[in-house]
């Protein structure tokens, strides 16, 4: 789960963490008022979406007066802002934050993040910190200092010692730097954190070290551990089947292809999608029903399916250990009645029942196309959505 880049400072706020003086806007009749509770004059504007590259789609503006505030503010308000994160439909900016600037001497790259490969946790610093820091990562890897650790109380001396080396610092520096990893890495173990970003990290003409920006992204799974995280959900960066099919317990992501998928099982879910690409074609999501769907589970995922105007076909695969072939079958033939499906239907169905799940299927006088095993399935959904 994603969070808002104010969000994400007040819970460092929280772990001592330096970050500067802000105030969240969710309406144009607010600004000015909020924009007198800050010190400076001169301040930053910055659109909340959950997507980087916000500066370079205009959707951060320097400003150093009320009119100027003002004028802004209407145009950030309902903007939809287009960056390499959010893909070409952009996300419309609802919520704006107002944060006192500050004197930077130099800007910094700094994250915690988990290394799946290596079933560790990564800090990644770089002295190259700012919006082009994957460029960085592009052009001169050098740049970028990986360490990984294993899980811990803490972070080790030595290990602080590789993270801050790419920044040069001098010995109160690196007092000031080493407190803020431990404090990230608090963070990000208490808080069941995937990721701590903050970019830039900078170093004030006054000695400071501030966070400027901050991505924190938690572990869905977790969240049940957390409601005081799971509130600060907003419903508008989300995607709206996505947040549909989580009220029925379906796990859905939308993808860009025309078969539409209902698999129980993430692994059997990927292997399903896998088999349509190795066919030639593109799936047009995931979707995971669960090991013990019930028809209304079915008939709920059938309507997030047909919700989505590319699907031009449906494949289901299922194999039946706690769910039974037959109750998935059932609930197959009630949802074809219930939303009147014309496009084709491919069903494989294994395991539990699956006799009596086929019976089902042939006398319900559907076009339901039967599918022994899942390359068969593939084959056929794709050969009926040509």
């Amino acid at each position: 789960m994603n969070i808002h880049e104010y969000q994400a400072k007040s819970i460092l706020r929280e772990y001592g963490i330096k970050v500067p003086n802000g105030e969240v806007v969710f309406d144009v009749k607010d600004v000015e008022k909020k924009y007198l509770n800050l010190k400076t004059k001169k301040i930053v504007l910055k659109a909340q979406i959950h997507a980087g590259g916000r500066g370079k789609a205009g959707g951060i503006k320097i400003v150093d007066n009320i009119e100027d505030l003002k004028k802004n503010t209407k145009f950030l308000f309902g903007k939809k802002l287009i960056t390499h994160q959010t893909g070409p439909e952009g996300k419309e900016v609802k919520r704006l934050y107002l944060e006192e600037t500050c004197s930077i001497l130099k800007e910094f790259y700094l994250s915690c993040v988990i290394d799946r490969s290596s079933s560790s946790i990564a800090f990644i610093s770089s002295s190259e910190g700012g919006m082009d820091i994957e460029d960085v990562a592009k052009k001169s890897p050098k740049k970028i200092t990986t360490i990984k650790m294993k899980l811990s109380n803490s972070v080790s001396e030595e290990n602080i010692s590789k993270i801050l080396e790419p920044f040069s610092f001098d010995s109160i520096q690196k007092e000031k730097a080493s407190n803020l990893i431990q404090s990230i890495y608090k963070i990000f173990i208490e808080k069941d954190a995937n990721l701590i970003e903050i970019n830039p990290l900078v170093l004030t003409k006054d000695g400071d070290l501030l966070c400027l920006d901050a991505k924190i992204n938690f572990d869905d799974n977790a969240l049940y551990r957390h409601p005081e995280i799971a509130a600060l959900k907003d419903p508008n960066e989300e995607d709206p089947t996505e947040t549909e099919a989580s009220k029925h317990q379906l796990s859905y992501i939308k993808l860009n292809g025309k078969i539409g998928c209902m698999v129980n099982g993430a692994g059997l879910a990927m292997a399903t999608l896998d088999i349509i690409k190795l066919y030639g074609s593109e799936p047009a999501n995931f979707l995971d029903v669960g090991g013990g769907a019930s028809k209304e589970k079915v008939s709920a995922a059938f309507k997030i399916i047909l919700s989505d105007k590319n699907v031009k076909g449906i494949l289901i695969n299922i194999f039946g250990g706690i769910m039974r072939c037959d109750v998935l079958a059932q609930g197959v033939v009630d949802a074809a009645k219930e939303f009147k499906m014309t496009l084709p239907l491919v069903v494989r169905l294994a395991g539990t029942n699956v006799k009596m799940g086929k019976q089902i299927l042939e006398k319900s006088n559907l076009k339901i196309i039967s599918a022994d095993n899942l390359a068969s399935a593939a084959k056929k959904i794709i050969e009926e959505t040509k």
